[in-house]
């Protein structure tokens, strides 16, 4: 339960985080926008580091595979596609189309066994669920 409701505020996060990032581009550049929330959230990383206890950052170093340290390289295209669409879109939709795109991506991903997940069966059941998602975006823009 908990989770669910760690996911709910994160999807909500997520939507105010990208209005809030336009509004900045639209102020200056995309990527100085883009260059502030990763200097920003670095910040907020590095005080809750601060608060929270002090574990070992040479840890980083003996990640495997090393391509799973590019997670700050995909925030920043992240951040430079959310306001994007934010700024084409709205934020209604492009919401639900990044959320759809994060449904299909993340079953295949689970699907396949990517990454390093753990491999699951395909279930119809979950397709349909993406198809009526990918429906719903039609509806919505109608």
């Amino acid at each position: 339960m908990w989770g669910f409701v760690i996911a709910l505020i994160s999807g909500a996060l997520m939507s105010v985080q990208g209005v809030f990032n336009t509004a900045v581009t639209k102020q200056t550049s995309i990527w100085v926008a883009a260059g502030w929330v990763q200097l920003s959230a670095l910040a907020a990383c590095l005080i809750m580091w601060l608060i929270t206890g002090r574990q070992e950052i040479g840890a980083l170093f003996q990640v495997e595979p090393k391509y799973m340290l590019a997670g700050g390289i995909l925030g920043a295209f992240i951040t430079y596609t959310v306001i994007r669409s934010v700024a084409s879109l709205g934020p209604a939709k492009s919401a639900l189309l990044i959320v759809v795109s994060q449904i299909v991506v993340a079953y295949a991903i689970e699907v396949m066994g990517l990454f390093g997940v753990e491999k699951t069966g395909f279930e119809w059941r979950k397709a349909i669920g993406a198809l009526i998602a990918i429906a719903g975006i039609i509806i919505f823009r109608y």
